[in-house]
């Protein structure tokens, strides 16, 4: 379902620009996701979304956005993509992301895009725009394989389309990368799965990949992951009830040996593994004849 809701303000700012994505204000268009991966962290009861099947869209966006950024003083890293994918099935009519692009290009901020659909393809143009100041885009994959993919992340382009957006941005001049994450014990945390992920990073130009070897699980969102794990395998739920242990994350058994296997061909295919940050331009000085 969804549904047209008023926002109080639309940008929410951090103390301190994150050390893996370096967002400093993080922007939802909308509540909930198309998108329905079965591990959804957003799922969880503190960010207080009834339904994650509803979507909520913030009608008076664009509008908070250009009020807001008219006020902010130091320039700094616009995140999407934290709470729900910016490129859900319904931005496709909506354009609620497009219009802000267009926004943020006009007050010349910096931009990251967190995503797992080609459809940030068609705003490639908007996004190379930004990226004179700053921008990258991180496309989440985490398997391989498209089956799988569709089982675990129903909503979303497959994984084949996502690397070839991958490649598509990064041939046109855009930084993309890879976020590898979650990695899902006893489902997608196999050598196999993450050698054919960094082979088809490398074969897509992927700027960087950064990792994950383990997830979330907490109070609505575990529940809702194991009832699909029940459905699409009672043997992996039954060792996620053996291993797991009630904590806030749950990280793969095998992930010293994933993280050596990965940190190895990163540095072979000459990958980075981190995201290079907005660098803020020195403050120009003015003369009198200026």
């Amino acid at each position: 379902m969804q549904q047209f809701v008023k926002a109080k303000t639309i940008l929410s700012r951090y103390k301190e620009a994150d050390g893996w994505f370096h967002i400093k204000y993080s922007m939802n268009l909308y509540r909930g996701c198309q998108h329905q991966c079965i591990y959804c962290d957003s799922r969880s009861e503190c960010y207080h979304i009834a339904n994650f099947e509803d979507i909520l869209v913030k009608e008076n966006a664009i509008e908070l956005l250009r009020a807001e950024l008219r006020k902010i003083k130091e320039k700094d890293t616009i995140g999407t993509g934290s709470m729900n994918d910016p490129y859900m099935p319904a931005e496709r009519e909506l354009e609620l992301t497009r219009r802000a692009l267009t926004v943020i290009k006009e007050f010349g901020f910096p931009l990251h895009i967190i995503t797992k659909s080609d459809m940030v393809l068609r705003d490639y143009q908007l996004i190379k725009d930004i990226s004179r100041v700053y921008a990258t885009v991180s496309v989440t994959i985490t398997t391989a394989d498209d089956a799988l993919s569709a089982i675990i992340e129903p909503g979303a382009p497959v994984s084949s389309l996502r690397f070839e957006a991958v490649r598509k941005l990064s041939e046109g001049g855009v930084r993309a990368g890879i976020l590898l994450m979650p990695v899902l014990p006893f489902v997608t945390d196999t050598e196999q799965n993450i050698t054919a992920i960094i082979d088809k990073a490398r074969d897509a130009k992927a700027a960087y990949i950064l990792p994950a070897f383990g997830m979330t699980l907490r109070d609505k969102q575990r529940d809702y992951f194991f009832d699909k794990l029940g459905q699409m395998d009672k043997n992996i739920l039954a060792k996620y009830q053996k291993y797991y242990h009630g904590q806030y994350s749950f990280q793969s058994p095998v992930q010293n040996k994933l993280s050596a296997l990965f940190s190895a061909l990163c540095k072979r295919y000459n990958i980075p593994t981190r995201i290079p940050p907005y660098q803020k331009p020195d403050n120009p000085q003015f003369t009198l004849f200026d």
